[in-house]
């Protein structure tokens, strides 16, 4: 039985573009053209094929797949970048038939993300993401050590396959890392129990990838976080304090950006990242306004927030890049009951950095409730992060008529972070408001 030996180096790649009648959008290959660039891979040549249902085996027709791998032979290349995510055995077969690498769209921004994390936290989390992407494709991709046997001393007997060992060093590195990535979750946990007890509120950069983000978050904050005209030019969460006014400071983060059929691997590493998403009092959509497929970036956009569970946070729309269009001046939009929904503005010039403030301010009023909930004494523990947080003002001791003993709280916090506080606690019944 012979077995694919993987090849160095994968730089000059060919192109595999499946399109279908629901996705047949030329768009979508200029998007997946710029992942190919950002990753630093040479394109060579790009086959298109159209196919309603993958192949179990090779995702593609025999037809195409021959037609592919004439391809490769004449442009000598290396590496085959597929625009879906394949299944094991049909990246397995394909390499097989090519006889070079093949990238499935997953591995592709798996790489991309591998060379832009800079902080430590964000290198765990990408190993982490491609450790578990890889457990799914391990393969021999050799003809010896088939397995630890022979007649050394210690080693008689059918011994543990090379592949075995793999899995298990693969497996022993993941939890290393889940236990590590769990230690800076709690470090985060701290320090968002601080900015919360100062009352700070945090606002969150949130949008797809490359729409400005990190250029806005520098308009706003005088930061230098870098920022490139480049796909995920920014995957570490960088926090920084401003003033709108002296008596109005917030905290603003700037995280990762999103982009259409984000793999599952990423989303599940980077939850800890995005837990300053989900803590928010206020999401700052940034949308690229001058690009034609701004709307369905914005549902896109939208899809990865529902998934990470902060689709219900207040949202306050930033039309960026207006120097990219003709006659576009800042404005600010309102809807029917006269709150600010949208601005529009180009970080990269600084028009319309007024008015976003102004909107900011207007959004972060000191508007708060005061409300009244019944803890019982099962979810102590959602009393002593009331406690940590500030946001108690008195409690007594009593039940709740039905004999469950607990404690009757007075809060007193924002509306978003009561929102916050009903979400992540569904049994948190609010009693008598007192305003």
């Amino acid at each position: 039985m012979q077995f694919f030996e993987r090849h160095e180096g994968g730089e000059r790649a060919v192109l595999l573009h499946v399109v279908s009648r629901q996705a047949s959008r030329a768009e979508d290959l200029d998007e997946f053209r710029d992942l190919v660039d950002s990753a630093g891979a040479t394109i060579l040549d790009v086959c298109l094929a159209s196919r309603e249902a993958p192949d179990p085996r090779l995702f593609i027709g025999k037809g195409k797949a021959a037609e592919l791998a004439e391809l490769v032979q004449r442009t000598e290349a290396d590496l085959v970048v597929v625009n879906a995510q394949l299944s094991p055995s049909q990246e397995r077969n394909l390499e097989k038939l090519l006889e070079c690498r093949v990238l499935d769209r997953t591995g592709l921004i798996l790489d991309i993300f591998s060379q832009r994390a800079r902080s430590h936290e964000g290198k765990l989390q990408v190993e982490l993401a491609q450790l578990k992407h890889l457990s799914t494709r391990l393969v021999r991709g050799w003809t010896h050590l088939d397995s630890q046997r022979g007649g050394a001393i210690g080693l008689r007997g059918p011994g543990e396959t090379q592949l075995e060992l793999d899995r298990r060093l693969i497996h022993d590195r993941i939890k290393q890392l889940q236990e590590r990535i769990a230690k800076v979750r709690r470090q985060r946990h701290e320090g968002r129990k601080s900015r919360q007890r100062s009352e700070v509120p945090l606002v969150s950069l949130v949008g797809y990838t490359n729409a400005g983000k990190s250029t806005l978050f520098n308009a706003l904050t005088a930061a230098d976080t870098f920022a490139a005209d480049q796909l995920f030019a920014t995957l570490d969460t960088t926090l920084r304090r401003m003033e709108l006014n002296p008596s109005q400071p917030l905290v603003l983060a700037d995280t990762v950006g999103f982009i259409r059929h984000l793999p599952t691997e990423l989303v599940t590493a980077f939850r800890s990242t995005l837990e300053e998403t989900l803590e928010a009092d206020l999401l700052i959509h940034v949308v690229d306004a001058a690009s034609d497929e701004r709307d369905r970036q914005m549902a896109d956009v939208e899809v990865v927030l529902k998934e990470i569970g902060a689709d219900s946070l207040p949202r306050l729309t930033v039309m960026n890049k207006i120097d990219q269009i003709e006659g576009r001046a800042p404005q600010v939009d309102t809807n029917e009951a006269g709150e600010i929904e949208r601005v529009w503005v180009s970080a990269h010039t600084g028009a319309g950095m007024a008015e976003l403030c102004s909107a900011l301010s207007a959004r972060l009023s000191p508007t708060r409730v005061h409300v009244k909930v019944f803890v019982p004494m099962t979810l102590g523990g959602v009393r002593a992060r009331l406690i940590d947080e500030g946001s108690m003002r008195a409690e007594t001791w009593q039940d709740d008529g039905a004999g469950e003993p607990g404690w009757l709280i007075e809060l007193e916090l924002t509306p978003a972070r009561w929102s916050q506080w009903l979400k992540h606690y569904p049994k948190l019944q609010p009693g008598v408001h007192l305003s």
